[in-house]
């Protein structure tokens, strides 16, 4: 099965796409845990969008847009530049 370069990690084992983002939502879990919550990693498409979906206090949070925003989309583009959105998704 053929797989695109930013699926999967590249014949020199560099950390995939995906991978990178998972790293940092990972370090980013236990704060948004602190506050009641959880983010769960969805989707990482070849073009660069994030996926994510929010749970526990997360979910219906009005400051939930700013946590993405500001927070999660912030560190993950800085971390992952080849990520240009990060997106919340519904159940």
């Amino acid at each position: 099965m053929a797989s695109s370069p930013t699926a999967e990690a590249s014949s020199t084992d560099q950390p995939s796409v995906r991978e990178r983002v998972e790293k940092v939502i990972d370090w980013l879990r236990p704060i948004i845990q602190g506050d009641g919550g959880d983010l769960e990693l969805v989707d990482v498409s070849a073009d660069g969008v994030v996926q994510v979906r929010f749970h526990g206090a997360c979910v219906g949070c009005p400051s939930s847009t700013i946590t993405l925003r500001q927070g999660i989309e912030r560190n993950i583009r800085e971390k992952v530049p080849e990520v240009r959105e990060v997106v919340a998704v519904g159940e």
